[in-house]
């Protein structure tokens, strides 16, 4: 049986007139944009209150992860998957190549920093100014992460390598060990969560919008993160990351101007 998603909250204008296509599935609504034959959908995520962090009793938790009631008043479109390298090429040209450590036209783009990030968004947004992209903020991508969930994992309190690209050979809070597989992967080849959305754990690291900085302690309501900081947000785990750093609430930072292999991002608008 399939769990049709129900929206409440609809975005102001569907299709919006970037859309080479559009509908809605078990998983809601989805938009995408086509741009020299490379296409990538988006998922809308109607407004919301969630618990944000990750409770004293959850396992491998980090003294960062604070948990405490953030609000979104605005819904958001997020990518379903990051940005493949197909995508970064067609958007970039052949004058800034394929940074990717582990190449494939359906493999997360890597080897990038959250300044590069920031570059092909805004090449995007000049060649299509109505697409408005950016990255999502660090509220923003665990609420889509989470897609309901309240868990460790959007799938519950487990994970292995069937679902996650992970080291599978340090599972999570004493789980089985699974695969390593030692690379990236294509990003549709595990399954998506409940909002129709792959890869929020493992594969690549993911970019935030905001310096990284400690969660406040009361309710917030579209929190931006702080004014500055000395890294930028990272979030999702990754390839090589054990289980314990693919939890939905996570949190890495990197400084701007810093790459590495497992490193990539996801668009939001």
């Amino acid at each position: 049986m399939i769990n049709i998603r129900k929206h409440t909250i609809f975005p102001e204008e569907f299709p919006e007139d970037w859309a080479s296509d559009w509908g809605e599935d078990e998983y809601g609504l989805w938009m995408a944009f086509t741009y020299k034959g490379v296409r990538q959908a988006f998922r809308w995520c109607e407004p919301g209150t969630f618990l944000m962090g990750s409770p004293m009793d959850e396992p491998e938790r980090l003294d960062n992860e604070l948990q405490h009631e953030v609000t979104l008043t605005k819904g958001f479109w997020i990518a379903d998957t990051p940005v493949t390298q197909t995508l970064w090429m067609a958007v970039m040209g052949e004058d800034y190549q394929n940074p990717s450590h582990f190449q494939g036209e359906q493999r997360p783009v890597e080897s990038v920093s959250w300044d590069d990030a920031q570059a092909f968004i805004d090449t995007m947004n000049e060649l299509k100014a109505e697409l408005k992209l950016c990255l999502p903020t660090e509220a923003q991508w665990e609420y889509a992460c989470r897609a309901g969930t309240t868990t460790p994992f959007s799938w519950g309190d487990q994970i292995d390598s069937s679902l996650v690209n992970f080291d599978g050979t340090y599972p999570y809070n004493n789980g089985q060990r699974s695969e390593f597989r030692k690379q990236t992967v294509d990003v549709k080849v595990l399954p998506c969560n409940d909002w129709g959305l792959y890869q929020m754990h493992g594969n690549v690291l993911e970019c935030c919008q905001d310096w990284f900085g400690d969660y406040p302690s009361e309710r917030a309501t579209d929190p931006q993160g702080p004014e500055s900081g000395d890294g930028r947000v990272l979030r999702g785990g990754s390839w090589i990351g054990n289980g314990g750093s693919c939890r939905s609430a996570y949190r890495d930072r990197v400084d701007p101007s810093d790459c590495d292999v497992y490193f990539g991002f996801r668009l939001a608008r």
